[in-house]
């Protein structure tokens, strides 16, 4: 039995090619994610917790006594760690945040809001950005509020326009760790996060517009508006930036887990509860999150390490199936790992090693095509389904928390992935990554 060696930030570790059949949890969870909101709705709000917990245990229990792997688990376990606090202690302080825009929300004005978004997910990370934006957003349009606007925040805020930055999105900063110098993600791509935030953007204004103009008189003159753009709560931005420093700390271990908990207590005692009021805070969101992520990271690995140990024999050539092949699987698994393993493969295509600095050189100077496919995927395709990154899920709950009509898993991807972004991402892969 082969035993290859996983690449992480900092880290390397054993990985055991598993026994394909140990993918089957995290099918099986998928399914549950997927499907018992529709079949039990009532059963999963109360039990969700019933059916990750036991599959996560089972591939747990499989790497402890059938691989003799536990450290491949202890591993994920410390990146789930990693994950919960940046994301809960993000949730914590943004909903100490109370903001109000001036004005209707028309279709103009949302595009702006959204387009705002892009920009700054770059500087606070899709998860910094769509925690601050979210509420206001669902405030400002609860009075025509449509599955369509929850998609596209998530589309637009929490996925593609981090693209640019290793603050972006958590697949970017592992690159950024590994050595990928922190401008070049602006450099390469700039012009392909451009074209994809336009047309993502124009779709989303037509579609709104269209809403918009069917709506009632009666409707628009009940819909909710405020005189002036104000925030509250900006002590909160301390807070905020603590955690944003923090995620750029190595070492010692842990102690960057310890600032972003510290910096969530420090924002959640001194924030008023009339300001969490007025953005109906509960940690009922982010505790359903942590649950489901617990079953989505375990079950994940086997998946993972298959794909590490086969990734040559599977067709992965050239930019454009680096592309696909990224992009599919960051929709379908968490998109962080996803592209670690990717870029790995890659490296390893022209038998260089990722964690060597002089092959970084190499690889970004006559390889750096694969890169970008690989980057611009694991960003962009995370927006394929709520499980493909962090945010999404955690919007997804606190949309249903306020009361509004968010499509379910299936519907998601049927209504929205493939009729509206797949088509954009299939632009992106003639213009930039196809052999044309």
């Amino acid at each position: 039995m082969s035993v290859l060696p996983l690449l992480t930030a900092g880290h390397s570790i054993e990985i055991i090619p598993p026994n394909p059949l140990w993918i089957l949890p995290f099918l099986v969870l998928l399914g549950a994610i997927a499907l018992m909101p529709l079949l039990a709705e009532k059963w999963w709000q109360r039990y969700y917790y019933v059916i990750p917990f036991p599959l996560a245990a089972a591939v747990i229990g499989y790497y402890y006594w059938g691989l003799d792997n536990l450290p491949r688990m202890l591993h994920t376990g410390i990146e789930y760690l990693s994950f919960i606090c940046l994301i809960g202690s993000l949730f914590v302080v943004s909903g100490g945040i109370h903001i109000t825009f001036k004005g209707e929300a028309n279709p103009r004005q949302n595009t702006i809001l959204l387009g705002i978004g892009a920009v700054i997910a770059n500087i606070f990370g899709t998860t910094g950005a769509a925690m601050l934006l979210i509420r206001p957003y669902i405030r400002m349009n609860k009075w025509r509020f449509t599955p369509y606007h929850i998609v596209f925040f998530i589309f637009i805020v929490a996925n593609c326009g981090g693209a640019l930055t290793p603050i972006g999105d958590p697949p970017l900063f592992l690159g950024y760790l590994k050595g990928v110098p922190f401008f070049w993600v602006f450099q390469h791509l700039w012009l392909k996060w451009l074209v994809g935030i336009v047309l993502l953007l124009t779709l989303f204004y037509f579609i709104d517009r269209h809403n918009y103009l069917k709506a009632s008189p009666a409707a628009r003159a009940e819909a909710e508006r405020d005189d002036v753009t104000r925030v509250e709560g900006l002590k909160n931005l301390f807070f905020l930036a603590m955690i944003l420093g923090a995620v750029f700390i190595q070492k010692p271990p842990f102690l960057r887990e310890v600032i972003m908990v510290a910096a969530a207590w420090g924002s959640y005692m001194s924030t008023s509860k009339i300001l969490h009021g007025k953005n109906s805070f509960t940690f009922h969101p982010i505790i359903e999150v942590a649950v489901l992520f617990i079953g989505i990271f375990a079950t994940m690995v086997p998946a993972l390490d298959w794909l590490e140990v086969n990734a040559s024999k599977i067709g992965l050539t050239d930019p454009g199936s680096f592309y696909w092949g990224c992009g599919i699987l960051s929709g379908a698994l968490d998109n962080a790992p996803t592209y670690l393993n990717f870029l790995t493969a890659a490296f390893g295509t022209f038998h260089l090693s990722v964690d060597n600095p002089a092959h970084m050189q190499i690889f970004l100077s006559q390889h750096g095509h694969f890169l970008e496919a690989i980057s611009l995927a694991a960003v962009f395709f995370g927006a394929a389904t709520y499980i493909g990154n962090g945010p999404n899920f955690m919007v997804k709950s606190i949309a249903e928390h306020a009361g509004v009509k968010v499509p379910s898993f299936l519907g998601y991807v049927f209504k929205f992935t493939l009729p509206f972004l797949l088509p954009i991402l299939v632009l992106l892969w003639l213009i930039f990554f196809s052999i044309w």
